[in-house]
């Protein structure tokens, strides 16, 4: 989930650019709660018009910032094998997790989704969109036989971050490249002993 760099483009690509670092930067600074459509145009030096004709509000911005991110999410890997695919979801959502500014930026907008329903909506469409990237790891590591064929590949990624964002946002223990790890074998693991398999309901 690590972002990339910004792509050129046109002038208003350029101030959608600048607009959005802007408000990442003001909201690891000072938060959901903070987060003032005024400042973030001082800080992109935009007019504050622009910034409120084009993204209205807070949760605005938070919604293109994570449809920003989305776009800019560093692609799958492709290992050739399960563990080695999910070992690299787990080592790429770690490495954001604990970067200085991606962490806490994850933060902001994970508060911010549990108080507006916009930014929620938008937090889900994000975490949509990467779950999309990764499940076909799981797919094809069912069509080589090393999983049971109906085994529900988007709930074996969510299984790999889970263990990561819990420590994030709960427990606060440290999220280490073996603590990744360690997430990835377990949803392994557990993926191959069926725990994952889509069933119909019960009987």
């Amino acid at each position: 989930m690590a972002v990339g760099a910004i792509r050129p483009g046109g002038r208003t690509a350029r101030v959608r650019a600048a607009v959005l670092k802007a408000a990442g930067d003001a909201l690891v600074e000072h938060g959901f709660d903070r987060l003032d459509l005024a400042d973030v145009a001082r800080r992109a030096e935009v007019g504050k018009t622009t910034v409120y004709r084009r993204w209205g509000t807070a949760a605005g911005l938070v919604t293109d910032l994570l449809a920003d991110m989305a776009e800019q999410s560093l692609p799958r890997a492709d290992t050739g094998s399960l563990i080695g695919d999910l070992r690299a979801n787990a080592r790429l959502v770690q490495r954001t997790l604990v970067d200085s500014r991606q962490g806490a930026l994850f933060r902001a907008v994970i508060v911010a989704a549990t108080c507006d329903l916009r930014a929620a909506d938008a937090l889900h469409r994000f975490y949509a969109v990467r779950i999309a990237e990764w499940a076909p790891c799981v797919e094809q590591a069912v069509r080589r036989g090393e999983l049971p064929p109906d085994t529900d590949a988007a709930e074996v990624i969510r299984a790999v971050s889970a263990p990561l964002y819990y420590r994030l946002l709960v427990s606060g223990d440290p999220i280490d490249e073996a603590m990744a790890d360690r997430a990835a074998e377990a949803a392994a693991a557990a993926a191959h002993a069926g725990v994952f398999t889509q069933t119909s309901g019960p009987d």
